[in-house]
């Protein structure tokens, strides 16, 4: 076989396992649903940044919410495509976000594409990384890059925004230049200061509050929130092995601590 056909088949092996990982799971997603009925409502709108292969999407929808979903990966998002059929409270954009309008060079990591990244660091970060071994980021794409501000702007405030694109969580949310009622963000442990960031960025646009979840628990492990700096040294303390997990930002309400 072709090296070229040999990878494109590989490649669709990847988003199949993505498919059979994220979505033939009943259980996952029932703690999904629960883990997002905290912070969604039906009618709700939800920005989906960094949708894969498109569970977070199916949970948002069983809960009734209306999603932007952003997937710059082409296959990935035609996965999304197909699944959600002529769903009209879908959008699924081929975009990246970040700190502002424009392009960027996506890095592919064709037989694993859920971890492709926009930051040169997180790849670098990865490299001789415990538990990332024979992880290869083997392509480029480019794509075009909007923010958080575009996107409030065109299609309204979102209720929940979930943010998962390897490593460049913090470029997403400097564009973001309003509190939101609530989001996540993935953070790594290969890449602890891009959390760092983020939880900064949060913490100068409103007052609040934090919890995660690990890997794919979809579970808030501290159940009380936070403060940034609190959230920031638990993350610091992590083990290595702990490898990723999402941090849960919502802005406290009017007296609370």
């Amino acid at each position: 076989m072709r090296a070229g056909l040999a990878d494109r088949w590989a490649a669709l092996a990847a988003v199949w396992r993505s498919v059979k990982i994220y979505h033939l799971d009943r259980a996952h997603h029932r703690a999904m649903d629960a883990l997002y009925r905290r912070f969604v409502e039906p009618g709700d709108l939800v920005f989906d940044v960094g949708a894969h292969v498109g569970d977070r999407v199916a949970s948002f929808r069983r809960l009734g919410a209306r999603v932007v979903a952003l997937e710059p990966q082409p296959a990935p998002a035609r996965v999304i495509r197909l699944m959600r059929g002529y769903d009209p409270m879908v959008t699924v954009l081929p975009l990246a976000a970040g700190a502002r309008p424009g392009r960027i060079r996506l890095k592919i990591n064709a037989r694993n594409p859920t971890v492709s990244t926009a930051s040169e660091a997180f790849v670098r970060s990865a490299e001789g990384a415990p538990g990332w071994e024979g992880q290869v980021w083997d392509r480029e794409l480019e794509v075009e890059v909007t923010t958080l501000d575009a996107l409030i702007a065109r299609y309204g405030e979102p209720a929940f925004v979930k943010i998962d694109v390897e490593g460049f969580e913090d470029r997403v949310l400097e564009g973001l230049t309003r509190p939101l009622r609530a989001l996540s963000f993935e953070f790594t442990t290969i890449a602890r200061d891009v959390a760092r960031r983020c939880l900064e960025r949060l913490a100068a646009l409103g007052p609040y509050r934090f919890d995660l979840a690990l890997g794919e628990s979809q579970k808030l492990e501290l159940g009380r929130w936070v403060e940034a700096a609190e959230m920031a040294a638990l993350i610091a303390g992590l083990p290595h092995a702990a490898n990723s997990g999402d941090v849960y930002a919502r802005l406290a309400g009017p007296g609370e601590a």
